[in-house]
Formats: structure tokens, sequence, C-alpha cells
């Protein structure tokens, strides 16, 4: 599939701050991509060099067919930036902003354009209120809307559901989709997890200026061994003998079901088939043996190095 945005070994420093330390991105025409990332990682540094808002000190990179450093201006024309605050004229009404973006942009059908995002957007029988009655996924959908009056082929959404409610997220990763369905390429970024796991076709995962890892959510949980075995007992007396068996692993219980217990492997064959033995051999019966595939959690975390080590927390 042909790359519409083409990234290589881009960098930026702030005085004696080195935010990008050299990343490389490629993403397909028409796919979300998300750069995942906690604050400060560098996602939103990252996103105003794409959208020309500011200089890299090395590196290329090429948007739509066009160089970025050199047909900026190109560039502009086929991208659009929704930043992490709605940047609308909460003196207007959701109508006006739109066709005041199509004014300035000398954009043709003007009004027709901003009946279609009205109603794309659900926000048809709101458009004649100011918009500073909306509530915040309102506004969030109108600045999206705005966004799109040129019909860009590209949109960066910087962290675009920040702020809101889990319903409104939820509608806002609804319309996310429907954009890509429609066939614009989604430059995301965020720091929920969720979120990136639901959306993107490809992640991203940005930690002190460097891609630390990218593929599919499927992709990034491979990264990781097998790490643990869920054992379910008939009985939290059991469970209670299975914890003082299993000396040398790490074990947590489930709180709410004491005949719960995770406990973490290497991955082997070699330590499953351990566990078991001391379990048939003590004449400890299971209800069920699960193993634990890692978690989009858990390989962010393990990639920004703030892995949680696993405690015994179950009685021995």
């Amino acid at each position: 599939m042909e790359n519409i945005i083409s990234v290589k070994n881009l960098r930026k420093s702030f005085k004696d701050l080195e935010v990008l330390k050299g990343i490389d991105m490629n993403i397909p025409k028409g796919s979300i991509f998300a750069l995942l990332g906690s604050n400060g990682a560098g996602k939103t540094t990252a996103v105003r060099i794409l959208s020309t808002l500011s200089k890299a000190e090395s590196g290329t990179a090429t948007i739509c067919g066009y160089d970025l450093q050199k047909q900026a201006d190109q560039v502009r024309n086929c991208i659009s930036l929704t930043g992490q605050y709605a940047a609308v004229d909460e003196a207007l009404t959701g109508r006006e902003n739109l066709q005041l973006i199509g004014s300035l942009n000398h954009l043709p059908n003007v009004n027709k354009r901003a009946d279609e995002l009205l109603k794309s957007f659900r926000l048809t029988d709101d458009a004649g209120r100011r918009v500073s009655t909306y509530s915040g996924g309102m506004r969030r959908r109108i600045d999206i809307a705005m966004s799109l009056m040129g019909s860009p082929q590209v949109i960066f959404l910087d962290e675009p559901t920040t702020g809101l409610d889990p319903q409104n997220r939820l509608a806002m990763w609804d319309m996310v989709r429907e954009l890509a369905d429609g066939g614009t390429t989604i430059f995301l970024t965020t720091q929920y997890l969720e979120e990136a796991e639901y959306l993107a076709d490809h992640i991203a995962i940005l930690h002190e200026g460097k891609i630390k890892a990218e593929g599919t959510s499927e992709d990034l949980k491979t990264v990781l061994p097998q790490e643990s075995v869920q054992l379910e007992f008939s009985s939290s007396m059991d469970a209670d003998r299975a914890c003082a068996l299993l000396e040398g692993y790490s074990k947590n219980t489930d709180n709410e079901n004491a005949g719960i217990m995770d406990v973490s492997t290497d991955g082997s064959a070699k330590q499953f088939a351990d566990i078991l033995t001391r379990l048939n051999d003590n004449g400890i019966p299971l209800v069920r043996f699960t193993q634990k595939r890692p978690t989009l959690e858990d390989v962010f975390l393990t990639l920004i190095g703030e892995k949680k080590e696993s405690e015994s927390t179950c009685k021995a």
C-alpha cells in the first residue's frame, strides 16, 4: 500500500533538551496511525513538525508526495490539524464557524460543504446555536468538522479525546473510524492505550524521543513472552496451599475471588510443567489453567521501563 506519510531520522531539540532523537515512520494511505506515549514523550512535537508549524533540525519527511521542508505550502494544502483543545469561535454558531473556515480558504460551495459536514457530525439540529452553548463533545465535533472543510487527505488529531467523558469519547472513536473508512488518513496521538488499540491499524510507541516498538496491536503483544498463567481453584483453601507450594514464583490472588491466582513465569514450557507437577503431586486439583497473553498495557509499561514487578500477595 502506498505510504502517504514517510519520515526518516527526524530530530528536534529545544535548547539542551533533545525531544525527538531520530524517529522513522511510514503511514499507508487511508489508514489510522496512532503515536502512543506518555506526557512529554514528544508526540505533539512530532505533530507540529509534520503539520509545518515547527521545523525539524534534521531528517526528512514527505506527505502526500511533497517534501516537508521544500514544499511546505503543498503539504498544508493536503493536511489538516486538530489540536488538543477545540479552536472554535464561541461567538459564532456551528454553521458560521464552518462558513468562516471555508471563506478564509476560498473554497467553492461553502454552504453546501458546511451542510454536508453538519450532517456527518450529527450537528444539523444545533447548527444555528452559538458554540458557547455546546457541550465539550459537540465542540470537539465542530472542531474536527472545521478541519475537514477543505477535504484534506491527511488529518492530524493530537489527543482528540482529552477531557471528554466516556460517552463522548466512544462517539469520537466512531467518528474517527468513519473518516478512515471514507479514505482519510488519520495520524492520531494519544496517551490512552485503549484508544490506540481500538482505533489504530498501526501503533508506534514513542518514549524519550525514540520509537521503542511499532506494529499492529497484536504484533506489539508478541514483544513480550507469554509471562503468566492463571490458576483457578475450587476453594480459597486450595489456593492458599498452592501459594505455599509455588515457592520461587511471583504470585497474585484476585481480591474478589480468592480461588483465582496469577503466577508469573518466563513463558517456558518447563515452568508451566513445573507448576502443574507441584500441584498434582500434592493433590491440589485445578478447575482451570489459563495461559495469559500480555496486554498492550504490559507492553507499553515494559518498553518505557515502568513494568511493575508482581508481588506475592497470597497467603502462604
